[in-house]
């Protein structure tokens, strides 16, 4: 309940593009994680094919989120996030009525490049429309994102039992009422012209090295978020035997969100500097993985003997699927908070679109190295994957406390006497 009184203290456009997360993530994860299967067993393409068509979405989101930041500083992040979830709504729409390679390769195109336009525009706008409540705002935009995460998963897969291409209508029809809402709802803002070109602006950014020493402190964070789709479902199903122990992952991490997110941010808004809450929730992130370590070191290769015992073995990936989490909800809002007083109203879209690509690129890295670990590791090493991750979160938190004690993280708040460090 006081979630839900904290949202109605906002106005309504930042109430309709929380929502509007909500509904962007549940479209996105009905219909995405399961495209691979309708192309590969429905329509009977070859794994080379469906991985050009994937390869496709990706890049064209990841390679294009530094236009869509540039686009929302100068054309009004209102109109970029209706153009994004309008050339989603298409996107998806594409994926249900066509079958040939030119059309799904049409539709992947279009879903990546919407995503890379509403992504940072939706955060400018929020940082802009939330003033100095950018961190509160940033903790209930997680909610909402993370909320969206488990609906999309489980409406996809209840669709699925009619047909894909049913899901896929879904999916557009919600970013269409989305692109409606905004329409109707997100006031119009003036944008002052700019005196300078693109290319200016991103060598700007570019050669900001105090907002490169900060992205690259956070490479740690990119690369542990996305564990929660690789390191910890692999172990799920290596310590319980069943690939359905994934699901309650994500349960948890959801569960988490909904119940502490809010409570974080407000907790450590008044109590820590930013820098200090950012690596502490990074140190967080990494160190969850020791308890996964430590369980795939001790327990047996074999499959358990009853749905008890899977149970009992689930324990370790849920204790570290709520760390990472705790982490992610320590770190994320003032992460996002920052980004835009690194280069002011004028160039935020352009700071989240770099931020946004860095940390595209340094997840698919790092999803890279994991992956390599698990194949080195497999099966004499079952522990490394997690020790790395360890590492890896460790690093990050190091490197973001070297960077905000040698030129400064955000505000800074007094620390009280009694706070331990």
């Amino acid at each position: 309940m006081k979630t839900w009184r904290l949202i109605r203290t906002y106005p309504l456009a930042v109430q309709v593009l929380l929502v509007n997360q909500l509904g962007v993530n549940t479209g996105f994860y009905l219909l995405i994680p399961y495209l691979a299967g309708y192309l590969g067993h429905d329509l009977g393409m070859s794994a080379a094919v469906v991985g050009v068509i994937l390869g496709v979405r990706n890049l064209s989101q990841q390679g294009l989120f530094l236009v869509g930041g540039s686009a929302a500083d100068r054309l009004g992040a209102r109109g970029v996030i209706i153009a994004g979830c309008a050339l989603r709504a298409v996107g998806f729409g594409l994926f249900a009525l066509g079958s040939s390679v030119p059309v799904l390769l049409g539709a992947s195109v279009l879903s990546g490049l919407a995503g890379a336009l509403f992504n940072p525009a939706v955060r400018a706008y929020l940082a802009t429309e939330a003033g100095d409540r950018r961190a509160e705002v940033f903790s209930l935009f997680n909610v909402f994102a993370n909320t969206g995460m488990l609906l999309g998963p489980l409406l996809g897969s209840a669709l699925l039992l009619v047909n894909f291409r049913v899901s896929a209508v879904i999916a557009a029809v919600i970013f269409a009422l989305l692109t409606v809402a905004q329409v109707l709802v997100l006031p119009v803002r003036r944008v002052e012209r700019s005196g300078t070109s693109f290319l200016t602006d991103w060598r700007g950014v570019l050669t900001d090295r105090r907002f490169l020493a900060f992205t690259g402190a956070l490479t740690g964070m990119f690369a542990l978020q996305n564990q929660l789709y690789l390191v910890l479902p692999m172990h799920a199903e290596q310590f319980t035997g069943s690939p359905a122990a994934v699901s309650v992952i994500f349960l948890v991490s959801t569960a988490a969100s909904l119940l502490l997110q809010v409570r974080i941010t407000a907790r450590f808004s008044e109590r820590w500097s930013r820098g200090r809450s950012i690596a502490t929730g990074l140190a967080l992130m990494g160190g969850s993985f020791a308890v996964t370590a430590v369980a795939a070191s001790l327990l047996p290769g074999t499959a358990p003997d009853s749905p008890g015992e899977a149970m009992l073995r689930l324990v370790p990936v849920l204790v570290t699927a709520l760390g990472l989490s705790v982490g992610v909800m320590l770190a994320q809002p003032f992460v996002y908070e920052l980004i835009p007083s690194f280069g002011g109203a004028a160039l935020s879209g352009t700071y989240f679109g770099v931020f946004y690509l860095a940390s595209g690129l340094t997840a698919a890295a790092g999803n890279a190295l994991i992956g390599w670990a698990t194949d080195l590791a497999a099966p004499s090493l079952p522990w490394l994957p997690s020790a790395l991750c360890v590492l890896i979160g460790l690093a990050s938190a190091l490197a973001v406390l070297a960077v905000h004690r040698r030129t400064g993280i955000g505000p800074r708040t007094e620390e009280p006497a009694c706070a331990t460090s």
